[in-house]
């Protein structure tokens, strides 16, 4: 069979769409309903998923995750796909939306709230996209040099958020705002990494614009309660994983 490994975050792993990856960390929330697992039973293909709810590029290039190896250990040069979904949790983005919807006490506390707040802080969230560009640009690298015969394509995030102006209860406009404004930075910069690393590119952020997570046929899920076969909140439901699989399939 011919290997595909998949390398990513909570949007490729994804958490809550039961059942759970067999022999997988409880941590990483991997599914068996996941887009890689859809795609790799459309295409016959030997399947390797690695991604892991809470990465960032550094889990992927260099630093264990929990107990897991860096992601890019599971590339042994034998595979001919590879597809990565990463740099959301680099820069707050959905975590950012989390602390949006928890009451403002809580950035008060001691110990977290220094970090909740910086969340959602602008100007720290921009310093975080411009330290996000040459990560990205190195995990293309990454992954070129060690699977030499993959096509190797980034998949960016499915669109979360309704247009500006439009509501998206229970985010306040100015915290909707601005992780619109980072989904937006993290489409252009998967974007430019997959194209400054001769990598592909299938932007399934584009694709999902009318399926937003308050739309009619939404691909994703608002706030929602941790319940059992729930997906997590601000993350891909069963359609959505679904529609990435036949965009990236249809790309290939």
């Amino acid at each position: 069979m011919t290997r595909y490994v998949a390398l990513g975050s909570s949007m490729a792993a994804g958490p809550g769409l039961l059942p759970r990856a067999p022999g997988s960390p409880a941590a990483a929330m991997r599914s068996t309903r996941n887009y890689p697992s859809l795609l790799a039973a459309d295409l016959g293909h030997d399947l390797v998923d690695v991604s892991y709810s809470g990465a960032t590029t550094a889990h992927v290039l260099h630093t264990r995750q929990n107990s897991s190896a860096p992601q890019v250990d599971a590339l042994d040069g034998t595979e001919t796909l590879v597809t990565i979904t990463i740099g959301g949790n680099d820069i707050a983005y959905v975590p950012g939306m989390y602390v949006a919807t928890l009451p403002r006490l809580t950035r008060a506390l001691p110990l977290v709230g220094p970090r909740l707040r910086d969340a959602l802080d602008p100007h720290a969230r921009e310093l975080a996209l411009a330290r996000l560009a040459p990560a990205m640009r190195a995990v293309g690298r990454a992954v070129r040099e060690r699977a030499p015969r993959a096509r190797v394509v980034f998949i960016d995030y499915l669109t979360l958020l309704p247009p500006a102006g439009e509501r998206s209860f229970p985010l306040r406009r100015p915290h909707a705002d601005l992780a619109r404004h980072l989904a937006g930075g993290l489409e252009e910069i998967t974007a430019e990494a997959a194209e400054a690393t001769g990598c592909e590119l299938v932007s399934v952020a584009a694709a999902s614009r009318d399926h937003h997570a308050w739309s009619a046929d939404p691909w994703t899920v608002g706030l929602t309660l941790p319940t059992r076969g729930t997906p997590l909140a601000y993350h891909p439901n069963a359609s959505g994983m679904r529609a990435v699989a036949d965009l990236v399939a249809e790309h290939l």
